[in-house]
């Protein structure tokens, strides 16, 4: 069947793909677990269409469609070149490695294949020599950890540091043996015919299929040389996943940004450079030690406290301005120095070019933004981030597309409000795409509840969050915990933390104890734990099962009208005659809240409650809007339909 589809032309293909999946077709007969869905088919069909017609398609998949399946099949046998690009890394080597090599397997057809991530997710023998070399590490966890990976880069193929799960992703350690844009030597470095960078991209550019992230995607349309040369407009179709993460990521991509630790790279890699090629230039090593205090000097200026503010906050502040000024001369002295180095050999050259790109990036975020960019920082506990956003993406989002003729699907499980795809369409420039929206084939009318409570104060009243713990207590008892309860706010969590402490029967995880895979492999084992999270737990989170059977939602998920982008794009759409809820803060907190919700059922057999506190959701008119953007659930205002649903539920467990 197979072969017939790929000889016999897209329209025949077309009415196949049906046939492929449903029951009697290669993949139900090959892979466990596999069950034909209407929306699927739908999905491969209108996917199939594009790739033909090399069309832009907007896609809303609900949960449980299927939606990987949905768009491999057809591009496995479309015969053109297909670029697929993922939210995040995990979600790429998840397709890459599972459901690509499955879904090919039974097709039965032969595709070449390449997974391509960005260079900062590959070894670079370079710099791992020059840590090596250097011997300077804070700590014997960091020394150990080096080892690992000094014993690892002997044996690796492909360079990729997922292969080594031991080390945690945030380690200090692999800023310092892996590239970035800034500090590759390219091809004046020695390794560069050893390079895992560079056999990626070639055997990407080889590649059929190839697999690849956002921020890769966006780092080369936005022409920063992620790069992998001709890989983009030699494709004839692009599937972006997750593609409700897309405009925020275009904005950052699009702009200009300086971090403290790109400042600290610098000069620590002058330090290990000067050791291997100028050691008798006392004055480098005191230039990037000056860099480094300067540094911390600004971040020191930028109050101690962790936030993110429109620049506009700080600027006038003579202490700051002063920390500004400072760090550029420091930065402008390295350089200096680093001109004269430079010809002593090829690491100090391209400190010299890193620290030129640098600096002027240091005078752009720290003065006067051109026109249409929002000028903001960041700052973390021991860092910060200087940044020029542009407004809007659409316009230049629309003219890298044009620039790459291809098909785009653009696929999701949230990107409609309601019906309408406008505001997406809107924010990425695409001009009347086709659009299909697929319902979840899940039986949330039988198997969810949304429990609405009655009784709660306005969400600003300061004791909102003690009044939300106690009308979710009875929920919990009756649910026998096995719950997230998800938060908009740190500051919630941490309040619903101190008063769940000590009087719950179930255990209690609360983000920031481990890291997140952690703290749900935990939440999975216990069986009947209550987790509390933030944003990192409204998406990209799936446990399946009795583990989880309630979701606590304590807002509808407005943005903070504090934060300096979506401040600066409410203004414009205010100065254009636009309305900014109906049109920004409304569509943003719908999609936002369909991912929380889309965190309850992840299978089949999957049942729970959702329990939704805001009152504004039936207190407000726009709350009609949410309600329309739901899965069709039973609703209920009554504790008693929360207790008979797992009442229900423990009858049926007791039967089977």
């Amino acid at each position: 069947m197979v072969a017939e589809v790929q000889a016999q032309g897209t329209a025949q293909g077309i009415s196949n793909l049906r046939q492929l999946l449903d029951a009697n077709g290669p993949l139900a007969t090959q892979v466990p677990g596999f069950a034909p869905r209407a929306e699927q088919q739908a999905m491969a069909e209108a996917v199939a269409a594009a790739l033909e017609d090399r069309a832009i398609l907007v896609v809303e998949a609900g949960t449980g469609t299927g939606k990987t399946f949905a768009y491999l099949v057809p591009a496995l046998l479309s015969g053109r070149r297909v670029i697929i690009s993922t939210g995040t890394r995990h979600l790429q080597d998840q397709l890459y490695h599972r459901d690509l090599p499955t879904v090919r397997d039974a097709l039965g057809v032969s595709v070449q294949t390449a997974l391509l991530k960005g260079r900062a997710n590959y070894l670079c023998k370079h710099r791992l020599d020059l840590t090596l070399a250097e011997g300077r590490l804070r700590s014997r966890l960091q020394l150990a950890q080096l080892e690992d990976i000094h014993a690892w880069a002997a044996r690796t193929r492909s360079g990729d540091i997922a292969e080594l799960s031991g080390i945690p992703e945030d380690s200090p350690l692999w800023p310092r043996v892996t590239s970035t844009t800034d500090n590759c030597l390219g091809q004046e470095c020695g390794e560069y015919q050893r390079c895992h960078v560079v056999n990626a991209r070639r055997t990407a550019q080889e590649a059929d299929l190839v697999v690849i992230n956002h921020h890769l995607l966006l780092a080369d349309m936005a022409l920063k040389e992620e790069g992998f040369g001709d890989l983009l407009p030699g494709a004839d179709a692009f599937i972006i996943d997750e593609a409700h993460q897309l405009p925020e990521t275009a904005a950052q991509f699009f702009g200009i940004g300086l971090g403290s630790r790109q400042l600290e790279e610098l000069g620590r890699d002058t330090l290990a450079e000067h050791l291997r090629e100028a050691g008798d230039m006392q004055s480098l090593p005191d230039c990037a030690q000056l860099l480094d205090k300067q540094v911390k000097d600004l971040r020191l200026a930028l109050g101690e406290r962790e936030r993110r503010a429109a620049w506009s906050e700080v600027r006038d502040d003579p202490q700051l301005r002063a920390h500004c000024e400072a760090l550029r001369e420091s930065l402008q002295a390295l350089t200096a120095w680093l001109e004269i180095a430079a010809p002593r050999g090829k690491g100090l050259d391209a400190c010299w070019r890193r620290a030129q790109l640098l600096l002027l990036r240091l005078v752009q975020t720290t003065t006067e933004p051109p026109e249409g960019h929002v000028h903001w920082f960041e700052t973390h506990r021991h860092s910060f981030r200087l940044q020029l956003t542009p407004l809007e993406i659409a316009t230049t989002f629309q003219q890298r597309m044009q620039e790459l003729p291809s098909a785009w699907v653009f696929t999701s499980a949230t990107l409609a409000v309601g019906d309408s795809f406008a505001h997406f369409a809107h924010r990425m420039g695409l001009e009347e795409p086709r659009t299909l929206r697929l319902d979840s084939p899940f039986d949330y009318a039988r198997n969810a509840l949304l429990y609405h409570p009655t009784g709660l104060p306005d969400p600003n009243d300061p004791a909102y969050t003690a009044a939300v713990i106690e009308a979710v207590r009875p929920v919990l008892a009756a649910s026998r915990g096995r719950a997230f309860l998800l938060f908009t706010s740190h500051r919630a969590l941490r309040e619903a933390a101190g008063l769940l402490q000590g009087t719950l029967d179930y255990p209690l995880l609360q983000q920031g104890e481990a890291p997140r895979a952690e703290l749900l492999e935990r939440f999975r084992t216990l069986g009947n734990a209550v987790l509390l999270g933030t944003s990192s737990f409204w998406e990209g989170v799936d446990v399946r099962g009795e583990a989880l059977s309630c979701v606590v939602i304590d807002k509808l998920p407005f943005a903070s009208p504090g934060d300096p982008l979506l401040q600066a794009r409410l203004d414009a759409l205010r100065a254009s005659g636009g309305n900014p809820f109906m049109e920004e803060q409304l569509p943003r907190a719908v999609i936002t809240l369909k991912q929380g919700i889309g965190r309850l059922i992840r299978d089949v057999r999957d049942r729970g409650v959702l329990v939704l506190c805001d009152p504004r959701l039936t207190g407000k008119p726009y709350g009609k809007v949410f309600l329309k953007s739901f899965p069709p659930m039973r609703r209920s205002r009554e504790l008693a339909d929360v207790v008979e649903f797992f009442t229900a539920e423990a009858d049926v467990g007791t039967h089977e």
